[in-house]
């Protein structure tokens, strides 16, 4: 369980990117007071906690009505996550189209939309959520363990936000893609490998 609980936490770690997401951050807040920036950080935090436990606890449930098998949604995530994982490598990494940009421009609560969905809770994350709740071993315990995981992820994520200016400043734009790059790496073996578990199932039973 504990060998579980260090590849829960290194997936969502990777999928959320807290040091990636500062740079958005920052441009959304914009000139907004220090105090504006930790509730808004709090509010996008929480927020897309309880969308990521919304979506473990319904999402195995939506996926067998549609008749969709675990091993085909790792393929499908997999080769998503690794969609992602290009994009970290590249630091390319978009996380809201033009227009979901310019209607936050708009909004004077950026908490929800876009930081808590897409840019923490976002395609990636919430399938990396189902993949890991689906294949977590010692049943109701391990997806006590994915979520207590995704908890801890995203404290940290609250804590890089908050800490925002600090981080920039200390690692500047070059540091922090450098760091994605990494993590993007990590992200697309990761990819690999959900492709290769969910493939080598459906091949035996095709």
């Amino acid at each position: 369980m504990v060998e579980f609980a260090i590849k829960a936490f290194l997936t969502l770690f990777v999928l959320i990117d807290p040091i990636g997401l500062i740079p958005l951050f920052l441009g959304l807040v914009g000139v907004r007071s220090y105090q504006e920036q930790k509730k808004i950080a709090l509010r996008s935090t929480l927020v897309a906690g309880l969308l990521i436990l919304g979506f473990a606890i319904l999402g195995g449930v939506i996926l067998r009505h549609l008749g969709i098998s675990l091993e085909a949604l790792k393929v499908a995530g997999g080769l998503l996550l690794f969609k992602i994982a290009l994009d970290m490598i590249n630091a390319q990494l978009e996380r809201e189209t033009d227009e979901e940009h310019a209607e936050s421009q708009a909004r004077t609560d950026i908490s929800v939309f876009p930081l808590a969905i897409p840019l923490i809770a976002g395609p990636g994350t919430l399938a990396g959520v189902l993949i890991l709740t689906g294949s977590a071993p010692g049943g109701i315990w391990g997806f006590v363990v994915v979520l207590a995981m995704a908890a801890l992820v995203l404290f940290l994520t609250y804590w890089s936000l908050r800490a925002a200016l600090k981080f920039s400043s200390s690692l500047g734009r070059t540091g922090i893609n450098v760091i994605t790059r990494v993590l993007g790496i990590l992200l697309a073996a990761l990819a690999v490998q959900y492709v290769a578990d969910g493939m080598r199932v459906l091949l035996k039973l095709g």
